[in-house]
């Protein structure tokens, strides 16, 4: 099925409700044709407010703008929009088949029958339903009903697919097989698509680029590896993973330097002043004490299968955490060598602030 293919813009999009409270401050975001874009955030950050406006499903301040393909649409009720929708809850209807579910959309538009049962199909096979078109959504499982959700939103040929949080509900070992799942149905469709998470990981394997939001605003968008390794802000880097704090007092700032276990690790150039940095778990190195490396001593280990997670107390550092390969011997009490490279470290401020 050949679906076309748009950008999406929002210029200066803001939502304030009656009672003055502000749902979404001015916010600016370019879609690319055929990508899949995750709105990502903790709760009453404002992502689903921006995507119901999206959608047409709420109404955006004055002087916003949302545009379509070059097309302004901000005025255009949600049915006059071209979007398809798949929501946390599939919203199937229990008592239609698979092939009736995802040709719902077209009957109600007065599509032909035989234009239908050719479009059905052709989803089906796209979606690998084939075999299950007279099953209800009670008969199928928890991935089957996802991907007729998918296929009855992009049905009607949708110029823009919004997902609001369609993994929520799932327990986590579903959510994982699930989540790859979808990621590789929408490359399959190149679609336009606009996805409404919380979850991180989730958020990394189905898009192509994040938009990260925080108290109503975009704080930054990109491809996940980038916002992980160089984050803009200091929530970019918490929200997208696990961070320790790394004091500085006034003389390692005199000195251009940040202080480990003993050990005196020089500080980027622009972060000099700053008196907190930050490093990721991953990104402090555990051995053998030796020259440059300074001295920890485990206070706890935690196995958490594929790695092992480690409690580090140094005596110029709060506690620190450390995740090593999941064969490390280090046990509580041992004395161990650390390190972190230079450009591991994070600013606590943001970039441009």
């Amino acid at each position: 099925m050949e679906l076309e293919r748009i950008p999406v813009d929002i210029a200066n999009c803001a939502k304030t409700y009656a009672d003055g409270t502000r749902g979404l401050l001015p916010t600016d975001l370019h879609v690319e044709a055929g990508e899949v874009l995750a709105l990502l955030g903790p709760s009453g950050c404002g992502k689903t407010t921006l995507l119901r406006i999206i959608a047409g499903l709420e109404s955006p301040d004055e002087g916003s703008r949302i545009v379509f393909g070059g097309q302004d649409v901000t005025r255009r009720p949600v049915e006059q929009r071209g979007i398809g929708m798949v929501f946390q809850s599939y919203a199937l209807f229990p008592q239609m088949s698979v092939a009736a579910n995802i040709g719902y959309g077209l009957r109600i538009r007065g599509v032909s029958r035989d234009e239908e049962r050719r479009a059905v199909g052709e989803l089906v096979e796209l979606t690998r339903l084939t075999g299950l078109e007279a099953k209800r959504p009670s008969e199928l499982s928890g991935g089957q009903r996802q991907r007729v959700a998918l296929a009855r939103a992009v049905a009607v040929r949708p110029r823009v697919l919004l997902l609001d949080e369609p993994l929520a509900a799932l327990d986590a070992k579903l959510k994982e097989s699930l989540r790859d799942e979808l990621a590789e149905l929408l490359r399959r469709l190149h679609i336009t698509a606009i996805h409404v998470t919380h979850d991180q990981q989730e958020a990394m394997a189905i898009a192509d680029r994040l938009a990260v939001m925080r108290a109503g605003r975009i704080v930054q968008v990109g491809r996940g590896e980038d916002l992980y390794r160089a984050p803009a802000h200091p929530f970019v880097a918490e929200f997208l993973g696990r961070v320790n704090r790394l004091a500085r007092d006034a003389q390692a700032q005199a000195e251009r330097v940040v202080r480990v276990g003993g050990a005196a690790l020089a500080c980027p150039e622009a972060w000099h002043g700053q008196e907190t940095l930050l490093v990721r778990p991953e990104d402090i190195e555990i051995g053998a004490r030796q020259d440059g490396w300074g001295l920890a001593r485990v206070e706890r280990r935690t196995f958490l299968g594929e790695r092992v997670q480690l409690q580090l107390s140094a005596h110029d550092q709060p506690l620190l955490m450390a995740e090593v390969g999941r064969d490390a011997p280090y046990q509580p009490g041992d004395e161990v060598g650390i390190r972190i490279r230079a450009e591991r470290l994070m600013s606590t401020q943001e970039v441009g602030a």
